[in-house]
């Protein structure tokens, strides 16, 4: 009897079955990890959920193809979540120290609590041969260049053939956790005086190179552990994207109370950034409400005031036609310069999805133009690499508007040139892939 008793919560099994119900959605185009909740697992299992969710998503074109090598039949559709647990199993077999016997048996004994008894002996007897052959199986499936470097071959296609120089370090970059950088509030303290309160809680980290309110850390951490966090004093943003303010300064810092436009503000990292460091009077708008929430949340912790709106930046419905001294256009896109901390992109994000996004950016740009003062300034930033959304966009943008000038910096050390902007490419330890360009209205 004791061998038929069910698995307490909390154990092995649990948190391997719960990822196999937070990967179906990811699987089958249904969802994306957004919504992953680390609470249906104990404490002390929540990390490890969140690595093998996010884990078998960095590597899930190689395990995709080992998997496939491994059965003799795909599972069928309502099956998803067996064949989830079989990417988690090769994932840990290949990727993490968890001890083999562990990883087969906690993985294979998880069927159970979904519900499908049978497939523990397809599961076991897949992950076992693994161990046996893996050599030979990761050597075979290797010879696929896109399963080699673990992204979908249009994507690698797409970043081969935009950056002949740069792919292969992109992909490499894409397929490793980003690291956890800081942004210090300066109403509170400059960043070396937190880097000390940080040191003192035994978090060690360096200066961004860039950024200069940036802090990264050697270590991800939980937030609650950061001096002063529910405070205020802090908030976690990549330092690529803690550049917009940089690049909004010579537009906001001569002028107090500028009327400013945050057009796409969700989750509202930028919209603080802009708040802590300007004297401003700020609209943030979003066509999600449900993300504008996160925006109203994210102020309120920082002690900061915007006036907030849900509405469509493609529309001009919500304006009171008071023109804008300054619009940051931080523009929906395809995401593929942060595949790092959204690894279900891989899986997620289509070919035919970029020429849609495109369009998007076009109309965005176009409907926000006319609601900037002469002499103002307009930030188009995407978290892309893809020159279709970014210097692609922007060369056709100044093609067919006569009034718009180019001052983006070319005396900055960060990124590259890229036609009329700049292009920040993911790096393994640093910042994730951004793209930036500067216009300015020109006065009649």
């Amino acid at each position: 009897m004791g061998q038929n008793r069910p698995p307490k919560v909390g154990s092995g099994q649990e948190v391997r079955a719960a990822a196999a119900r937070a990967l179906v959605p990811v699987l089958t185009d249904q969802g994306s990890l957004a919504g992953l909740d680390e609470h249906s697992v104990i404490a002390r299992d929540r990390s490890l959920l969140k690595e093998l969710c996010y884990g078998t998503c960095r590597r899930l074109p190689r395990l995709e193809a080992l998997a496939g090598a491994l059965l003799k039949q795909p599972f069928k559709k309502r099956d998803s979540d067996v064949h989830a647990l079989l990417l988690v199993g090769i994932y840990q077999l290949l990727y993490m120290r968890i001890p083999a016997h562990a990883a087969v048996g906690e993985t294979a004994g998880a069927a159970r609590l979904l519900g499908k008894e049978w497939a523990t002996r397809v599961l076991n007897g897949c992950l076992r041969r693994l161990q046996r052959e893996s050599e030979a199986l990761q050597a075979a499936v290797d010879l696929d260049e896109s399963v080699a470097l673990e992204h979908p071959p249009w994507l690698l296609n797409a970043l081969r053939s935009a950056w002949p120089e740069q792919w292969r370090a992109i992909a490499a970059a894409n397929n490793e956790p980003g690291p956890m950088t800081l942004r210090v509030n300066q109403h509170h303290n400059d960043r070396e005086a937190y880097l000390q309160q940080l040191t003192e809680q035994g978090l060690s980290g360096h200066l961004c190179l860039h950024a200069p309110d940036g802090i990264t850390l050697d270590a991800p951490c939980d937030v609650s552990i950061l001096p002063g966090f529910e405070e205020g004093h802090v908030s976690v943003q990549d330092e690529a994207a803690q550049l917009s303010a940089a690049l909004l300064g010579p537009a906001l810092a001569p002028r107090p109370g500028a009327h400013v436009l945050d057009a796409c503000c969700a989750p509202g990292g930028k919209t603080a950034h802009l708040l802590e460091q300007f004297d401003i009077a700020l609209t943030a708008i979003d066509s999600d409400n449900q993300r504008l929430g996160r925006v109203d949340d994210t102020l309120n912790r920082l002690g900061l005031t915007a006036e907030l709106q849900h509405a469509d930046a493609t529309q001009q419905d919500w304006w009171d036609g008071a023109p804008f001294d300054a619009i940051l256009l931080d523009a929906p896109c395809s995401g593929t310069g942060v595949i790092r901390r959204h690894p279900d992109i891989k899986k997620l994000r289509r070919k035919e999805d970029i020429r849609q996004l495109a369009k998007l950016q076009r109309q965005l740009l176009d409907n926000l133009w006319p609601l900037l003062r002469p002499g103002g300034t307009l930030l188009y930033a995407t978290c892309s690499v893809l020159p279709e959304e970014n210097a692609e966009q922007i060369k056709a943008f100044l093609d067919r508007t006569p009034d718009a000038e180019v001052t983006t910096p070319n005396d900055v050390a960060w990124g590259e040139p890229s036609g009329q902007g700049r292009q920040l490419f993911p790096a393994q330890s640093s910042h994730d892939g951004f793209f930036y360009a500067r216009l300015e209205k020109r006065t009649a």
